[in-house]
């Protein structure tokens, strides 16, 4: 019983931190992502997580032709640059934010309606460090106000 007692205590506070996490995340997002999206409309959407050097991260997201957007990427002040990609449904590269200057938002319009995958990667610091470097990586999106 007591070791029962004990796991569910620690699963409890493995929840709290990661919950912990996620809150600090998003309010980096709101804070430091969300005016990257200016004069773009944020989509009320906030996609961010806590990365170490050299993770990866896939996002799908469906976006809608005829309409302008916006994506920012965002990471913590303690990572090096975040690298970017977007791909088409048949996996055709769309942009590449390495071949544009590390930029950190990218602003696109559909020809079509479809589902792109977008890829972080948070790089590793090219000075070398006892343990990897972990912060906030964001990703968010914003959409031109047609008038319609």
């Amino acid at each position: 019983m007591r070791r029962t007692y004990h796991l569910i205590a620690l699963l409890i506070v493995i929840t709290f931190i990661s919950f912990d996490a996620s809150a600090q995340c998003k309010g980096f997002a709101k804070k430091m992502c969300k005016p990257e999206l200016t004069p773009y409309i944020h989509d009320g959407n906030y996609h961010a997580a806590l990365l170490l050097e050299g993770e990866e991260a896939d996002l799908y997201k469906t976006f809608y032709s005829g309409q302008e957007y916006r994506l920012a990427v965002c990471g913590g002040a303690e990572l090096p640059d975040i690298e970017f990609k977007v791909y088409d449904a048949a996996k055709n590269l769309l942009y590449d934010n390495t071949k544009d200057n590390n930029s950190r938002v990218w602003d696109f319009k559909m020809q079509s309606s479809q589902q792109l995958k977008i890829e972080i990667k948070v790089p590793v610091s090219p000075k070398p460090a006892e343990e990897p470097m972990e912060g906030c990586v964001s990703i968010m999106f914003g959409f031109k106000d047609t008038g319609e």
